[in-house]
């Protein structure tokens, strides 16, 4: 795919735009949006996990709409195989070849509904292909578009008939997020808005398309990160693998998230360089998901939120990271 070369300075009008636009659907949650970008330029996925009815869904296709790109959902059930989600070669009796016959995932926004509701076999056909952005059917590689993106929802107050995702699945989501219920305003503007539009779904213009948004994801490498602030990162997530309660911390692939999604906030606010407030803004949602408690810790709520937020009270920051600082 050719895109026009874009530089990090461009990034924050394109993605005001984009954020304002979603939020003509999704009122009153706008940090949650820009994590959701944030992601997104990163090249990573989000996993959200909250109750029903607080615009999961809704969220998926606004993005999607707003920034030009196909998008396809899987409601994510016990019977689902993996055949369902990848496709398959089908005999073609008139060609008297197989045919390759496309899953729903391949696009460039995935929708994976209620994921901890299909089985494990389910579930990890999505490994390769969220880690690689590839498939492999029958022996096959095949890429999958260019961007690839995999939001997927579940929700923390039914256990009955789900499969908890395991350790190496959870990995492969750069942030977990949680939406949270409007304040009563907030609510009521959501009514306000329904009924002003007249239509059950928002009509949301396009803003950008699927080439400016992978030079968005190119311009991300531009950001400079200082070695200052690079050991900051590694001291963080070593420090989970530490913590009383912690059974097994955050892996080298969590301070690699860390550095990609401190870069894309970077870019958003505007500089091409992070700042430490850049990683303390993203670091409990993407390293929190990625720490295995102990049991006395699972049923206490955010406990893993709570152990990373600690965690960047205690590890000093750097003095001298501003741009070009070592």
């Amino acid at each position: 795919m050719n895109s026009t070369p874009l530089n990090a300075a461009q990034i924050p009008s394109i993605c005001a735009a984009v954020l304002a636009e979603v939020e003509q659907a999704i009122i009153g949650k706008r940090p949650v949006l820009e994590q959701v970008l944030a992601a997104l330029l990163a090249q990573g996925h989000v996993l959200l996990e909250d109750n029903p009815g607080v615009a999961k869904t809704q969220i998926a296709k606004s993005f999607a709409r707003v920034l030009g790109l196909d998008f396809k959902r899987i409601q994510f059930t016990p019977d689902l195989l993996p055949g369902d989600i990848l496709g398959g070669f089908i005999f073609d009796r008139q060609s008297n070849q197989f045919q390759l016959k496309k899953g729903p995932l391949f696009t460039s926004v995935l929708l994976a509904d209620e994921i901890n509701r299909a089985s494990p076999k389910a579930q990890s056909a999505l490994l390769e292909a969220m880690e690689e952005k590839q498939v492999t059917l029958d022996g096959e590689t095949l890429p999958l578009p260019q961007p690839f993106f995999v939001m997927a929802t579940q929700n923390p107050i039914e256990y009955e008939s789900t499969f908890p995702l395991p350790e190496a699945q959870l990995d492969r989501f750069l942030l977990k997020l949680s939406v949270g219920y409007p304040t009563e305003q907030q609510e009521i503007a959501i009514l306000q808005a329904r009924q002003s539009r007249q239509s059950a779904q928002p009509q949301l213009k396009v803003i950008t398309d699927q080439a400016q948004l992978v030079a968005m994801q190119q311009a991300i490498e531009q950001v400079t990160v200082s070695e200052a602030l690079q050991s900051y990162i590694v001291q963080i997530v070593r420090a989970t693998r530490s913590m009383n309660n912690v059974v097994v911390g955050a892996s080298p692939r969590a301070s690699l998230a860390l550095l990609a999604i401190s870069r894309a906030w970077a870019a958003m606010q505007g500089r091409d360089y992070v700042l430490p407030d850049d990683i303390k803004a993203v670091a409990v949602p993407c390293l929190a998901h990625r720490l295995s408690l102990s049991p006395e810790l699972w049923g206490q709520d955010q406990a893993g939120e709570k152990i990373i937020a600690q965690i960047l009270t205690t590890i000093a920051v750097p003095m001298e990271s501003g741009h070009g600082a070592d």
